[in-house]
C-alpha cells in the first residue's frame, strides 16, 4: 500500500507538469541518457541487479519515450519502453530517484478494412491508412507465394484483419496480421495466423518465410524467451528477450541466416556482441561471446551456418552460454518460433482446429467485403498518463498545454 500511495502521489503531482514525448536517438545508451540528463548513475545503474542492467541494453533506436520535468527542468519521471509489454520507469520521490520495470498499459483492438487496388498493395494500403507498418505486414505475408506485379489488376479486392495495440490513444508497436485476402485473376488468395503463431494458406500449407538455423549445434537451451513476467520473490517485473544456449567456452557460434554485420563490439551487459541484419526487417543478436571469428568485422556479409564467434561468458554473465536474440522491425520476438528447417503442413490432429479458425476468418472477411469496411483513422488521443502497480492502475489527465 505504501508503494501504491507513492504512485497516487506521483500521478497527482503530474497535473501541470511539463510532459514531453521523445525518440531514443541512434547511438544513445542508457548510461549516456542518464549522464545527459544529470541523473545519478550509481542509483539508476550501478546499484541495479544484473538482470536490470542487462535489460537497459534492450532499448531500441527510435522508440517513443515520455518524460515529465520539474520547474528546474530536471526529470521528474521517464517511461522508456523495452518492448511492447515492459518499460523502464525512472521517478523522483522525496529528492531521491528510483528505477523499476513496469508493464506498459495498452489496449489491443481487432480491426479490419477493405480496399480496391489502384496501384499496388503497398501503395494502396499506405494511401488508405497512412501506415507503413500495415502495408509492410500485408506484403510480407504474401511475398513468397504471389506475384503482385504479374497477376494483380486494378479493381481487385484486398482485405485485412489485424490486431493493433494502443498506448495513450495512439497505435503502438507492430500490428499483427490475423487473416488477409487478395483477389487476383478472379481467384481469392488467403493467409491465416494459426494458433502455433505461423501463417498458412487456405490449403493448410505453411507459407515460406524467414527461417533460422540453430546458432549453436547440439546445445542445451538454459533459458527461454519472455517479454514480461512478475518475479514472486523479488516482487519485480523481469523480461528475457532471447534464448540462452548453454555450451562449453569456445564452442563455435553460427550465423542463423544470411545477412550483414551491423554491430561488432563490446557492451557492459552483453559483453562481446554481434548483431546481424537480415532481409525483411529481421535482426539477430549474439551476446557474451568469448571472442569474435577472425575476419568477421562490422559491415561483413555472412552466410547461414558461417562461424562468427565463440561461446563465452563476457559481460553480465554467470557462466558460458550464448544469449541469442531475434528482432523483427525493431521488436523482440521469440527465436524458437522462427528456428525451423523447412515449412510444414497441418497435421491431421491439428486440421479440425485450423478449419474452424479458417471458417471464422472467411466469414468475417466476406462480411467486411459485403459491407465495404473502410479503415478508421484514430482521433487525437486525450493527454492522459497511466501508472501501474500490480493489478491496480491510476490515470491522471495531464496539462493540456504541455
Amino acid at each position: 500500500m505504501a508503494k501504491f500511495f507513492i504512485f497516487l502521489l506521483l500521478a497527482s503531482s503530474l497535473f501541470g507538469a511539463r510532459v514531453e514525448t521523445f525518440r531514443w536517438d541512434n547511438g544513445e545508451t542508457y548510461l549516456s541518457f542518464l549522464e545527459k540528463n544529470n541523473l545519478p548513475l550509481k542509483t539508476l545503474y550501478y546499484n541495479l541487479d544484473e538482470d536490470e542492467r542487462q535489460l537497459s541494453e534492450e532499448i531500441l533506436t527510435g522508440v517513443h519515450c515520455k518524460a515529465t520535468y520539474n520547474q528546474d527542468k530536471s526529470i521528474a519521471q521517464a517511461f522508456i519502453p523495452l518492448n511492447d509489454e515492459l518499460q523502464i520507469h525512472i521517478y523522483k520521490h522525496n529528492d531521491e530517484y528510483f528505477f523499476e520495470t513496469i508493464p506498459i498499459i495498452s489496449e489491443t483492438k481487432t480491426e479490419a478494412f477493405i480496399i480496391k487496388i489502384e496501384n499496388s498493395p503497398y501503395l494502396d494500403i499506405l494511401r488508405e491508412t497512412g501506415s507503413k507498418k500495415l502495408a509492410k505486414i500485408f506484403v510480407s505475408g504474401f511475398q513468397n507465394s504471389l506475384n503482385f506485379k504479374r497477376d494483380l489488376k486494378k479493381g481487385d479486392t484486398l482485405a485485412m484483419i489485424y490486431e493493433q495495440k494502443y498506448r495513450l490513444g495512439k497505435p503502438f508497436s507492430m500490428p499483427t496480421l490475423k487473416a488477409s485476402m487478395i483477389e487476383m485473376n478472379g481467384k481469392k488468395n488467403y493467409i491465416y495466423l494459426n494458433s502455433d503463431e505461423r501463417y498458412y494458406n487456405q490449403e493448410g500449407s505453411e507459407l515460406q518465410g524467414f527461417f533460422l538455423a540453430n546458432p549453436v549445434k547440439s546445445a542445451r537451451i538454459s533459458s527461454t524467451f519472455t517479454k514480461r513476467r512478475f518475479h514472486p520473490i523479488l516482487k519485480k517485473y523481469r523480461a528475457h528477450l532471447g534464448v540462452d544456449y548453454a555450451a562449453s567456452r569456445g564452442t563455435p557460434i553460427l550465423a542463423a541466416g544470411d545477412g550483414r554485420v551491423v554491430f561488432l563490439g563490446t557492451t557492459r551487459g552483453y559483453g562481446n556482441l554481434t548483431k546481424v541484419q537480415h532481409s525483411d526487417g529481421y535482426l539477430t543478436l549474439y551476446a557474451h561471446q568469448n571472442s569474435f571469428r577472425k575476419g568477421v568485422n562490422n559491415g561483413s556479409s555472412v552466410k547461414k551456418g558461417q562461424v562468427i564467434g565463440y561461446v563465452g561468458s563476457t559481460g553480465l554473465s554467470t557462466g558460458p552460454h550464448l544469449h541469442f536474440g531475434l528482432y523483427k522491425d525493431g521488436q523482440a520476438i521469440d527465436p524458437l518460433r522462427v528456428v525451423q528447417v523447412a515449412t510444414k503442413k497441418i497435421s491431421a490432429k491439428e486440421k479440425a482446429a485450423f478449419l474452424k479458425l479458417k471458417s471464422n476468418y472467411d466469414e468475417s472477411i466476406n462480411l467486411h467485403v459485403t459491407n465495404d469496411t473502410k479503415f478508421i483513422r484514430t482521433s487525437m488521443p486525450e493527454n492522459v498518463c497511466y501508472f501501474f502497480e500490480e493489478e491496480n492502475s491510476v490515470q491522471n489527465r495531464l496539462d493540456s498545454n504541455s
